[in-house]
């Protein structure tokens, strides 16, 4: 796993750069293709070496590490991106003195600004409380904050709004299902399997709630180029397997898991599947009724809506048989000091005032992205992440981590002679944000020895000039550590 194989994945594409219509594309030079010196075989990490042999498991031969990088060819038309990009006042601001290139995707995405506009309309004109007023102001802010609801549903491919649950984010959402279904239906050797790909959010509480109910937490291994070791998820699943936790796209990785065919045969043994879909709403549509999850989640900031907000997708019966996590306002059907009994679902899951402005903003970016073109817009990443792909193989000493098929447009990544944080730092002087760190995804980088990368991670408003500005500031920076 020296330097990624499948460089020409971005091959035989070809037309305007960015998926810009001709009229209006400026024209995008390929980075310089050198053949890079064959790389020395690198042990694989102890965390691997479930995968070493047997023709069950894939591994890239010497002979893939070293074939030289085909050139990278430019996304194809079909997403006028330049007509998204305008909507983000963020791309059009400077940083250090040179305009922005936002590849920290991962971490959060940019706001268009209808909704910037929508929790400033809350805010200037429709501030009140919502469900327990009887004025105007009231009413018209429930409207909002239920369409956005109804807009959350329809976002997951649920037929019903009242399986969605507005949390904070989807670190509020696993910690509300560990704390209340975990709670109720963990016990004494229990099994709870999470991939090895997970976000700290997707891992954390189901060990805290496994240590109250003196269950077990089971990794599902990964495979060397980012895949989950589906082998190894046949063999750990049991009639002790009680739930599976998995990321429906990995954010260290790009990872994107066969999680129907997961869910499917974690059913068999009667076990419920979480999916947590924080990185995937984004890029490609989701259907929860598909997938058949029991369980699916995803926060608001990484898909263009505000921080703070978030939803939890629950099967109706699975939410009805949940006790309330928290208690307090809004949750309840009458109080008194005999006996409470709280509301229907999903009321009875959201205690207190929730984000009113957030949702207001959710329902923004939701509709904002509903009025897209979903399917050229996953093209065009995809694309572009090809693109990105074979253009970053180009960069000499540079090592991808987690190679596998179909992941979205998450790039992590070291580059030999820099340490990820100050590589980082260095390409923030020249206006390039990406993330460097273990990326609240420790057991991942771990499993390919590693504590810490860098990552430049994809959203639908960025071009074939955003990758070559972050390949031609790597060269530098890469030369410069050469030479000293």
């Amino acid at each position: 796993m020296t330097t990624p194989d499948g460089f020409g994945r971005g091959t035989g594409i070809h037309g305007a750069p960015g998926g810009i219509s001709t009229a209006t594309a400026p024209t995008a030079t390929a980075p310089t293709v050198t053949t890079p010196t064959a790389p020395t075989a690198i042990p694989l990490p102890e965390a691997l070496a479930h995968a070493a042999g047997g023709p069950r498991y894939w591994l890239p031969t010497q002979a893939d590490r070293s074939s030289p990088p085909t050139a990278p060819a430019a996304p194809t038309g079909g997403f006028d991106v330049e007509a998204v990009r305008r909507d983000f006042p963020q791309l059009h601001r400077e940083v250090n003195g040179r305009p922005l290139v936002w590849l920290d995707n991962g971490a959060t995405t940019l706001k268009p600004r209808q909704v910037v506009e929508a929790v400033g309309e809350h805010y200037a004109t429709g501030t009140s409380n919502v469900h327990r007023g009887a004025h105007t102001l009231a009413k018209q802010a429930t409207q909002i904050y239920e369409e956005g609801r109804a807009e959350a549903a329809k976002l997951l491919g649920t037929p019903d709004p009242d399986e969605i649950v507005f949390v904070r984010g989807t670190t509020e959402a696993v910690n509300l299902v560990a704390q209340t279904w975990g709670r109720a239906n963990l016990g004494v050797g229990d099994e709870i399997l999470v991939s090895a790909a997970e976000h700290h959010s997707n891992l954390v509480p189901w060990q805290l709630i496994a240590k109250e109910r003196r269950a077990r937490v089971v990794p599902i291994p990964l495979l060397p180029d980012g895949q989950l070791d589906q082998d190894a998820y046949r063999d750990l699943l049991g009639f002790r397997t009680k739930l599976v936790a998995l990321t429906h796209a990995s954010n260290v990785l790009g990872t994107v898991p066969p999680v129907a065919e997961m869910t499917a045969l974690a059913h068999r043994y009667g076990a419920k599947v979480l999916v947590d879909g924080a990185q995937a709403v984004s890029h490609f549509p989701v259907d929860v009724t598909a997938l058949d999850a029991d369980f699916y989640t995803f926060s608001g900031h990484k898909i263009f809506a505000p921080t703070g907000i978030g939803a939890l997708y629950g099967k109706r019966e699975l939410l009805e048989a949940m006790p309330p996590w928290q208690g307090g306002g809004n949750m309840i059907d009458s109080v008194s000091f005999e006996e409470t009994s709280y509301a229907p679902v999903p009321h009875r899951l959201e205690a207190g005032t929730g984000h009113i402005a957030g949702v207001a903003g959710l329902r923004a970016a939701l509709r904002y992205l509903s009025g897209l073109d979903r399917q050229a817009a996953t093209a065009h990443e995809e694309q572009l992440t090809a693109y990105a792909t074979a253009a970053l193989a180009t960069v000499p000493g540079l090592r991808l981590i987690g190679n596998a098929p179909g992941k979205i447009g998450v790039l992590t990544f070291l580059v030999a002679g820099t340490d990820p944080i100050a590589l980082a730092g260095a390409l923030d002087q020249q206006g390039i944000a990406i993330r460097a760190g273990h990326h609240c995804a420790q057991p991942a980088l771990a499993a390919y020895g590693l504590q810490s990368a860098a990552r430049a991670s994809l959203a639908l408003y960025n071009t074939v000039q955003d990758v070559d500005a972050l390949v031609a500031a790597l060269r530098g920076i890469q030369a410069e550590a050469a030479a000293g």
